[in-house]
């Protein structure tokens, strides 16, 4: 059976649409909360990739965040001014160029997560356990299958 057979277009096209919308209250609450920093929404992006994955160049950086090299080189020169991350040079071939997050990116990016993450608990305080465990198995098992495709 194919899986356009398996699953209605009514069906489908709801689930679009609530992700779609749950994606943007997501991205509204956010903005709202880093209105009270000092950062962009891209910079967060940059400083969340740098938490994540660690220190890497700025063409790395770019795709990860689907952006021109040269907006990716803004951004950094604009986080590195407000000193959230540095410029490291490759010991073994110095043409190579490391972004790192500072203390001061480590602790926004913490601190903004946690706030985030707050947000979340307090919309979720009317599910139940068993509710909040399969939410977050089939958003994973979606998230997995986004990545393979």
């Amino acid at each position: 059976m194919r899986n356009d057979e398996k699953h209605s277009k009514d069906r489908i096209a709801f689930l679009e649409k609530k992700l779609r919308f749950t994606s943007h209250l997501i991205k509204q609450k956010g903005r709202e909360i880093l209105s009270n920093y000092t950062i962009t929404p891209p910079q967060f992006i940059a400083l969340q990739w740098l938490h994540e994955s660690g220190d890497m160049t700025i063409g790395e950086l770019s795709n990860k965040m689907y952006l021109a090299f040269s907006t990716t080189t803004d951004l950094v020169d604009r986080m590195e001014k407000n000193e959230l991350v540095v410029r490291i040079r490759d010991d073994q071939d110095r043409r190579v160029v490391h972004i790192h997050l500072l203390q001061e990116g480590e602790r926004i990016i913490e601190e903004v997560i946690e706030k985030r993450q707050n947000y979340l608990q307090e919309l979720l305080v009317d599910f139940d356990k068993e509710e909040v465990d399969m939410l977050s198995k089939l958003l994973h098992k979606l998230h997995l299958q986004m990545e393979q495709d």
